[in-house]
């Protein structure tokens, strides 16, 4: 199979589709990998490393568009890039469709076998392939956030951990999954005042196994939620529903409600965002200020160390890479439920039902779809 990677060019974008290590392992397997120029600068990778793993050099996206069986990227593919798919062209990379029908009408149309990293699964529990760039954005959520709570960065000017004689910041985490646990650990090493709130008791409880006394966990309820965002300096959103849109679950009156200089880091904001006034921001340009309340809503957080970010992410979707390399997409994802469970959209039909019934598509089961 010819592996095509081309340079990512989402705005402040620099992670890339697989790093040298990964297109070695691809061209063992016996398998061609073409990559765009630059693809590797990001991540601190020349050229020439890629050249010496095995791949080919490409001078654009184009020539890799047109040239490779499967894509491989990091982020979903913007609009210049969905106009180059082609029918029967496999498509590897997240997605994150649920919010975005603009995106999926495209994909629906290209005819393309579309694999979203966000919605394979494990044997294991979980979402292996979501989980490392989850665990980048959960502890860049309380370095944003510290950040943001700086006066000059438009918040109430205070010190994530305080000073002895001065209360720390109360940061309020929504989740208590991959995102949550990982903006814990930071936010408790900080000195934070952490008060994490979940609607499932099991994850309290292992919440309350790994973290005991240094943090406070709380079964999230209407009157739970209010209390605690209101209350709160720092709210961090890492609640999922995988594949379909996060629940809105800061409303806009509780926003106007929150204190002045507050901020809240939607890290839930590639699935829509879980508040009500979130919507998505550059690293560019990544906040706005809602009823003076600070909003970081980067779609693309772990965009912003993009030297970890790709080598973490490789770890995970390699071994999915080799098997739809190995032995075409449909066989490997009627060998592997797992990775089936990916499959979001095929030959012009929806797979994944969250997407189908959030978007108004009609679902098509992914076996089903498959052997067509």
């Amino acid at each position: 199979m010819l592996v095509g990677i081309p340079k990512e060019i989402k705005n402040h974008e620099y992670r890339v589709g697989m790093t040298p290590t990964s297109v070695r392992e691809i061209v063992k397997h016996g398998h061609q990998v073409v990559i765009e120029t630059n693809a590797g600068v990001g991540i601190g990778v020349a050229d020439s490393d890629y050249s010496t793993a095995g791949a080919t050099i490409l001078d654009s996206a184009a020539e890799i568009f047109a040239k490779a069986d499967m894509l491989i990227k990091v982020k979903e593919p913007q609009a210049v890039e969905r106009a180059m798919l082609r029918e029967g062209q496999i498509l590897y990379t997240y997605l994150h469709l649920a919010p975005d029908p603009t995106q999926t009408k495209d994909l629906v149309e290209s005819g393309a076998t579309c694999v979203a990293y966000e919605t394979v699964t494990s044997a294991y529990g979980g979402l292996p392939l979501l989980a490392p760039m989850s665990k980048v954005a959960g502890r860049m959520s309380i370095q944003a956030g510290a950040y943001c709570l700086e006066q000059p960065h438009g918040g109430m000017g205070m010190l994530l951990g305080g000073v002895p004689g001065v209360d720390p910041a109360k940061v309020v985490i929504l989740g208590a999954g991959v995102v949550g646990t990982h903006a814990c650990h930071i936010a408790v090493g900080m000195g934070a005042d952490v008060w994490v709130l979940d609607n499932n008791p099991i994850s309290i409880e292992k919440h309350w196994q790994q973290f005991g006394r240094s943090t406070n966990s709380v079964f999230s309820t209407a009157d739970a939620l209010e209390q605690h965002v209101l209350s709160a300096d720092l709210v961090i959103g890492g609640v999922l529903i995988p594949g379909a849109e996060a629940p809105k679950l800061i409303t806009k009156e509780m926003v106007k409600n929150m204190k002045p200089g507050s901020v809240i880091v939607d890290v839930a904001i590639d699935q829509g965002g879980c508040c009500e006034t979130s919507r998505a921001t550059t690293h560019a340009d990544p906040t706005y200020v809602v009823d003076d309340v600070v909003h970081y809503c980067v779609a693309n957080m772990p965009g912003g160390v993009p030297r970890t970010s790709t080598y973490a992410l490789n770890n995970v979707t390699l071994p999915f890479a080799i098997a739809l390399a190995n032995k075409g997409a449909k066989q490997a994802m009627l060998d592997d439920l797992h990775l089936r469970n990916g499959l979001n959209v095929h030959a012009g039909k929806i797979t994944y039902r969250e997407v189908a019934e959030e978007l108004g598509y009609e679902y098509v089961d992914a076996g089903a779809a498959l052997k067509q």
